[in-house]
């Protein structure tokens, strides 16, 4: 596809999928999948196509220089680099597919900027089949060639080809975590002889913390428990911020969880599935049953914090939990201090990841029902309802009534994406209540990187009842410009007062490029921030 984002209608889709190494009815039959649709969203949020023809994508991650890696379950790590999906892998490993089996999970090291190291977990096939960590070396978007280091190996894996885990992440401490299956044995969570059913914290090199809640107790490479009693946590995520842990355990029978992860702890498998009060086990923080509606499911997938550097989503929605289940195809979100949790997303073909990108959008990647049916989504936050544009202006995801242009939503920090079908220009708007200094802290990133040709202007006006008065304008090149502190002291009287303005102050970011405005189809991206 192009570089710049498809942009997909929402609509409700009938969802018939297979879970992750649920007994019988949903064990991760990787393929399986039904075709991938456009999901059903809550208003105002709209999702772009980002990259297709992923051939069964199991997991994603974000390199810290914006660009997206994408496992494949045959051994293909695959890059999304200026929204495109590159048609040459960063790296094939040899892999044994068969099950749930294969390249499974991909992380970047801190020190990313410097020392380039990847890493990823995969099955490998010789001497005997088992899984493992190894560490690559980037040059450009491939591996260089031989730079395979391996991190660790873990326990050969039985006949079994289910519960294999796989995802792996730095935490805030440097130390790099990685969640294992219990290669469908129950017994192997609970055996501190083995590292299968278990989360596991190393060094960088492989080497094991001595810090570690087993260290003193366990032997050899067992020392890298980090805590057990899981079956198959096939995703995990750290929150930025609280370095707080959810770890997302597929159930068997009866409840999917989400577990509070801690140093030492026991989660309980096989002895308990879901909410217990045995006091040897740890308790998911929160648990879903199995079942095909809007709250039940039978395989718990991808996991995200929603803690972004610039959130672009309301902000009820900041410090959340995102979570999706690969059966029912939903992402619902939880709140951390209540445990609770709702809906958000319906109609997802089978998710098997989430991430939450620096600009605040939620990457989706979706299973897909063929050979290369797999996809990313991505998906933003434009607030659309309560606004009114001439009726010749038309909006990326709708067309708007008739009305006066200087009419904005009501609420705090909106702001639109708006597309003028007649002049071919494209602008964002945003509507600020205009009480004394309340727009002291008004910031605006802006990005030309989705557009053709915007080299020249950037500008922010106030809406004014006979003009737009123009505040700021800076000439930039390709790329990300924040304009910061535009706004006056105090807005005019004439926006307090009801009888000469509605108490708004309208702000617009202009996009011209060298050859005029940018085409209507080349879409801008803009964030309105305090």
């Amino acid at each position: 596809m192009s570089g710049r984002y498809r942009e997909r209608r929402t609509s409700a889709r009938r969802l018939v999928g297979l879970g992750l190494g649920v007994c019988c009815m949903a064990s991760l039959q990787l393929g399986m999948s039904p075709p991938a649709s456009a999901a059903t969203l809550p208003s105002g949020f709209s999702e772009q196509l980002v990259a297709t023809g992923l051939a069964d994508p199991t997991a994603m991650a974000f390199a810290p220089d914006g660009r997206l890696f994408v496992t494949e379950q045959s051994g293909r790590l695959r890059v999304v680099k200026n929204g495109a999906l590159l048609a040459s892998p960063f790296l094939t490993v040899l892999v044994d597919s068969s099950g749930e089996r294969g390249l499974l999970g991909v992380t970047f090291d801190p020190n990313f900027a410097t020392n380039n190291f990847v890493y990823v977990y995969y099955t490998a096939t010789l001497p005997a089949v088992h899984n493992r960590i190894s560490r690559f070396t980037a040059a450009g978007d491939v591996a260089a060639a031989g730079s395979e280091t391996i991190i660790l190996e873990l326990n050969n894996l039985s006949a079994a080809t289910n519960h294999n885990g796989g995802a792996i992440h730095f935490g805030p401490d440097g130390k790099l975590y990685a969640a294992v299956g219990e290669n469908a044995n129950g017994a192997n969570a609970q055996n501190m002889s083995n590292l299968l059913g278990k989360m596991l914290r190393l060094n960088p090199d492989g080497s094991i913390p001595t810090d570690n809640p087993f260290f003193s107790t366990a032997s050899g490479r067992n020392r890298a428990i980090w805590a057990l009693g899981v079956r198959n946590p096939f995703t995990f995520s750290f929150q930025p911020g609280t370095g707080r842990m959810f770890i997302n355990d597929v159930g068997q029978a009866t409840w999917e969880e989400v577990n509070d992860g801690a140093a030492g702890a026991n989660y309980g498998w096989p002895a308990t599935e879901g909410p217990t009060t045995d006091p040897r086990f740890v308790s998911p923080i929160f648990a879903y049953g199995h079942g095909t509606g809007a709250t039940t499911g039978c395989a718990i997938t991808g996991g995200a914090f929603y803690n972004p550097s610039t959130a672009m989503f309301p902000t009820d929605h900041v410090g959340q939990y995102f979570f999706a289940d690969f059966c029912s195809g939903w992402i619902r979100r939880l709140d951390p201090a209540t445990r609770t949790a709702v809906g958000f997303a319906s109609g997802v073909s089978s998710p098997v990841d989430l991430k939450v990108a620096a600009d605040g959008a939620l990457y989706s990647l979706a299973r897909g029902g063929g050979s290369t049916t797999g996809q990313v989504v991505r998906i933003s936050y434009d607030r659309l309802d309560g606004v009114a544009y001439p009726a010749s202006t038309t909006i990326e995801t709708g067309t708007l009534g008739t009305g006066d242009a200087s009419r904005l939503a009501a609420d705090d920090d909106s702001f639109f994406k708006v597309r003028s079908s007649t002049a071919g220009r494209t602008s964002w708007f945003a509507g600020i209540p205009a009480v004394p200094n309340d727009l002291a802290s008004l910031r605006v990133t802006y990005s030309g990187r989705n557009s053709v040709d915007c080299s020249q202007t950037v500008s922010m006006y106030r809406w004014t009842t006979a003009a737009w008065e123009i505040l700021d304008s800076r000439t930039v090149g390709p790329g990300e410009v924040r304009i910061a502190d535009l706004a006056p002291a105090g807005p005019p009287a004439e926006y307090v007062s009801g009888s000469t303005g509605d108490g708004k102050v309208r702000v617009r970011v202009k996009c011209r490029g060298a050859s005029g405005f940018v085409a209507s189809a080349d879409l801008m991206e803009a964030a309105f921030t305090r």
